[in-house]
């Protein structure tokens, strides 16, 4: 069974959100597109909570963040405890931020990556799993850090 996926964006990613909702659709995998839905300025925090309280809420549930360059709406995001956003511009950090970091938010940038290697990378993040072993010590780790 897939998992279900919330995507938002801000105004500097609409088009790669739009195209990555699409793109999920396409695989079968259920999607909640969060927004926005015009090219009008937002704020990517707002859009990063709105996501991370749902998959927070929605065990088992996923993310995909995108902003201009990614950095902003994965700062965002990892601000929330349970939530590990992987910024990622190709499909070897997609991989890793799954199997090494049990990601549950990939993040990446429109004016950064184009919509071929968009693909790869969620590619790569639906193919990746978790795994465990000796990297479940270092989640672990990072999920106990109180800051």
């Amino acid at each position: 069974m897939s998992k279900k996926y919330y995507v938002a964006t801000d105004h500097a990613g609409i088009d790669l959100k739009n195209h990555t909702c699409e793109y999920l659709k396409s695989k079968g995998i259920e999607v909640e597109d969060m927004g926005p839905f015009t090219k009008d300025r937002v704020d990517y925090p707002d859009y990063a909570v709105k996501v991370c309280e749902k998959i927070l809420a929605d065990e088992g549930s996923m993310g995909i963040l995108i902003c201009g360059s990614g950095i902003g709406i994965s700062i965002s995001a990892n601000r929330f405890h349970g939530i590990r956003a992987a910024l990622c511009h190709d499909a070897y950090t997609a991989k890793m931020g799954r199997a090494h970091n049990d990601g549950n938010v990939l993040c990446f940038g429109e004016r950064i990556v184009g919509v071929g290697v968009a693909e790869s990378i969620i590619d790569a993040w639906l193919e990746a799993e978790f795994e465990g072993g000796r990297h479940a010590g270092r989640v672990a780790k990072i999920e106990a850090i109180k800051g």
